[in-house]
């Protein structure tokens, strides 16, 4: 039987588990409709609150880092770029005609608000109106909004976590995912929080607070903004290490929660890791701006070959398949001891072996 990348998640039915993730691959209706026409299994829309008008982009926003050899090889990206800034009456608008359109694409909104009941109540209301399949909330963008105490401001605080997920779940009447920020000590800490407020999975990583270089000839911070800069996220195939360490982490400090993975994902074979340390989905935003939309077929060809391998027949099969093999600094040594004992011991049954034979095999020589 041929292998299936078909997935069910928080009751949501997954063609695939790709997921266009939050950013400026999924910024209007237009290309959203364009990832679901190319295979996509599901998008998570731009981020959005409900004044656009607080929302100020600058330019320039990306910052690259490039292999050093291969200079045509982007390794890591930053971005100071923020939520959507287009209007929240549009966004209705586009959900609403998005999902009359494609009634059997999962859309997943993005919502973040500031730290008041009320707004993220309205929020979830009025958005969930719109027909939309889940949430992802936004408790983790790295910069540009901590001054209002959104995004990671919320994110890194378990409490704030746990207080702002209870009031979404108050009157969500569909999946809420909590988006996770990598900026803290112990991932493990902010996700248990906002489960405990029933959180109905986990997204993570959102990008790494960083600073992606200084111009040697200016000696000014880049991206440089009318000479200065501010530290931004930072995505790409450099941080996927990273991010296959936080999704392990809360796999398995939370048995069977839903996680939906990302962080460097540019190929099948990096998803293929991403489920094997236990995410049931996975998104991809820096890899598709990287590689054009169309990557998705690709990804889905490497994913299938993976669970053909090993001969599984579906991604449940896959499913944190490694983690069983995490365990202490201690027991590796333990084990390592254990494995030279016992190759110690086997080389000395061999040579106790070999010298009886020999003993024997000139015993009957000296008889003849």
């Amino acid at each position: 039987m041929a292998p299936t990348l078909q997935t069910t998640v928080t009751g949501i039915k997954f063609e695939n588990p790709y997921l266009l993730g939050s950013g400026p691959p999924g910024t209007n209706a237009k290309v959203i409709a364009k990832s679901f026409d190319l295979g996509w299994g599901g998008v998570v829309g731009k981020t959005i609150s409900l004044d656009a008008s607080k929302v100020v982009n600058t330019a320039p926003r990306y910052g690259k880092l490039k292999d050093r050899e291969k200079t045509d090889v982007v390794i890591g990206f930053e971005n100071i770029e923020l939520i959507s800034d287009r209007p929240y009456a549009t966004w209705l608008d586009e959900f609403r005609q998005l999902k009359k359109q494609y009634k059997n694409h999962v859309l997943i909104a993005s919502v973040m608000e500031e730290y008041r009941k009320e707004a993220w109540q309205t929020i979830i209301r009025e958005v969930q109106e719109t027909g939309v399949d889940g949430f992802e909330l936004n408790l983790s963008c790295p910069h540009g909004l901590p001054e209002r105490k959104m995004g990671m401001a919320m994110g890194e605080d378990p409490s704030i976590c746990e207080e702002v997920v209870g009031w979404v779940k108050e009157v969500s009447k569909i999946p809420v995912w909590a988006k996770m920020t990598p900026n803290v000590g112990d991932p493990k800490v902010p996700a248990k929080a906002a489960l405990k407020s029933g959180a109905d999975g986990i997204s993570t990583i959102n990008t790494i607070l960083s600073v992606i270089g200084v111009d040697l000839r200016t000696l000014r911070p880049m991206p440089t903004v009318e000479g200065h800069a501010v530290p931004g996220g930072y995505s790409g195939q450099a941080v996927r290490p990273i991010a296959l360490r936080h999704v392990m982490e809360i796999a398995r400090a939370v048995p069977g929660v839903a996680i939906s993975g990302m962080g460097g994902i540019e190929t099948g074979y990096d998803a293929a890791q991403f489920v094997a340390l236990g995410a049931h989905t996975v998104q991809v935003c820096t890899g598709a701006m990287l590689q054009g939309y169309e990557c998705i077929a690709k990804l889905k060809d490497e994913l299938l070959k993976v669970l053909a391998d090993h001969k599984f027949e579906r991604l449940e099969d896959l499913r944190g398949k490694a983690l069983p093999y995490f365990t202490t600094h201690f027991d590796l040594v333990e084990r390592q001891r254990a494995a030279k004992a016992a190759k110690t011991g086997a080389n000395r049954d061999a040579e106790t072996w070999k010298g009886e034979i020999k003993s024997e095999t000139d015993s009957l020589t000296a008889t003849k």
